[in-house]
């Protein structure tokens, strides 16, 4: 397929497509007799693969090394595992973290649905704002 066949099948713009390819993330496509970049359908799946590893939070970099991992080959699957596997030790740590915002927000929502189980002490009234003073200015010299 060409690129933009796998810009729109991906979700990734042309321009993405071309700077993966530019920085290793993707390696270099095939080209036609009219010098236009072919893929082959397992170019999705790395693709897919590329987008979790992003929306669970790693970065470009560590993405970059697992690629230059893998395009090295089977000997370097145990330094692949590592890599996915500290990943995950992070990613569940966040997601714990998320788990507790949503049980807090889940609490707060109960509140304002039911008044009585309210915190009292968390929604008094807050004292007002305090203001800061302007800054000095010198005066001026006239």
């Amino acid at each position: 397929m060409k690129i933009g066949e796998l810009a729109q099948r991906s979700g990734l713009t042309a321009h993405t497509l071309r700077y993966y390819e530019k920085i290793g993330l993707l390696s270099y496509a095939s080209r036609d007799a009219g010098g236009q970049r072919r893929y082959d359908d397992s170019v999705l799946l790395w693709l897919g693969f590329i987008g979790r590893l992003k929306a669970s939070g790693m970065p470009l970099q560590t993405i970059l090394q697992y690629a230059a991992l893998r395009e090295a080959g089977p000997a370097t699957e145990a330094r692949r595992l590592q890599l996915l596997s500290e990943h995950r030790l992070q990613v569940q740590a966040r997601l714990a973290q998320l788990q507790d915002c949503l049980q807090m927000l889940d609490q707060k929502i109960l509140g304002y649905t039911n008044s009585k189980q309210r915190m009292p002490l968390y929604d008094q009234a807050l004292p007002p704002r305090q203001q800061r003073p302007p800054p000095k200015r010198p005066a001026k010299a006239g």
